[in-house]
C-alpha cells in the first residue's frame, strides 16, 4: 500500500496505474479481506478493554461476549463490503 501511495503521488500516470489497479475485482477482495481482519480485530479488543473493567467476566458472559463480538463483526464486515464494492 504504501508502494501504490508513493506510485500515486509520483506522477498522473503513476496514479492512474494505481487507480487501474486498485478497481479490479482481485484488488477489492484483498482489500475487503484485509479490513475483515482488521475491523474483527478492533471488535474483539474493545471486548477485552470491556472485560478488563470488570464485565463478562464469568464463563456466561464470556460466551454472550464472543457472540456479540461476531454478530457486530459480521455487521462491520459486510458494510465494509458495501462500502469497498
Amino acid at each position: 500500500m504504501l508502494y501504490a501511495l508513493s506510485q500515486s503521488l509520483s506522477s498522473e500516470e503513476g496514479f492512474a496505474e494505481v487507480k487501474a489497479c486498485l478497481t479490479s475485482p482481485l484488488a477489492k477482495f484483498v482489500a475487503w479481506g484485509l479490513l475483515s481482519a482488521l475491523l474483527y480485530h478492533l471488535v474483539a479488543g474493545v471486548r477485552h478493554l470491556i472485560m478488563d473493567m470488570g464485565i463478562g467476566e464469568t464463563l456466561e458472559g464470556g460466551k454472550l461476549g464472543s457472540k456479540i463480538v461476531i454478530v457486530i463483526s459480521v455487521v462491520v464486515i459486510v458494510l465494509a463490503g458495501v462500502w469497498i464494492w
